[in-house]
């Protein structure tokens, strides 16, 4: 084990070696050319960065209707959306997490939907469950967070563990290992019933909940 851990060693500070020197050989022209691009990247990043806080990126805010709802995901291609109950108390807790996301990963828009005012909305992605986390990119729900049973089943999870799970749709940037969850600092385990349900739903539908 030793032996292959050195050699894995040796082998990326060759590769580091040879990108120092391939950098030392370069000429004016060619380091122009680099230089103009990494300017380049940073201005479109800026820019990129500027258009999201004018689609008001950056903060965790609320919808009014289903037509704010679809007018969000139409401007914004990646929107986590958290359909609550106001007497739910977990979706306060939910809250709390996601407020903190949204000002961390601006590349993503955070909402928060009353499910018992957009019963079309609700009824058409076969929500069940309060708290429910919408996953969309690009105008399409990809994946959904039912509950708080992805996130250690627990009240007490980390504001990591709901970032890991939903980088784990690859909706907002993360650095992390997506394979293994971060661990959570915090062991209180869920003691009542985990659901709040919305009535009215009908569970034979044949609908497909990713066509709007």
């Amino acid at each position: 084990m030793e032996n292959q851990l050195l050699q894995a060693v040796q082998i990326v500070e060759k590769q580091i070696d040879a990108e120092i020197e391939r950098l030392d050989n370069l000429d004016d022209d060619e380091l122009e050319i680099i230089r103009k691009k990494r300017l380049e990247a940073m201005k479109n990043s800026q820019k990129q960065k500027i258009e999201w806080q004018q689609n008001g990126h950056g903060s965790y805010s609320e919808l009014a209707d289903e037509r704010e709802f679809f007018d969000t995901c139409k401007k914004s291609q990646h929107v986590v959306c958290h359909f609550y109950r106001e007497s739910t108390f977990r979706c306060k807790i939910a809250d709390k997490h996601l407020e903190q996301l949204a000002r961390q990963h601006i590349e993503c828009k955070f909402v928060r939907i009353n499910a018992e005012k957009v019963h079309f909305l609700v009824e058409r992605l076969k929500i069940k469950m309060m708290p429910t986390i919408a996953l969309i990119k690009d105008n399409k729900p990809i994946d959904y967070i039912v509950g708080f049973t992805d996130l250690g089943n627990t009240d007490d999870f980390d504001t990591e563990m709901l970032e890991w799970r939903i980088a784990r749709s690859g909706i907002i940037e993360y650095n992390g290992d997506l394979i293994n969850p971060p661990q959570n600092s915090k062991k209180k385990h869920i003691h009542t019933k985990t659901k709040t349900i919305i009535r009215g739903n009908d569970d034979n539908s044949d609908e497909d909940p990713n066509d709007w």
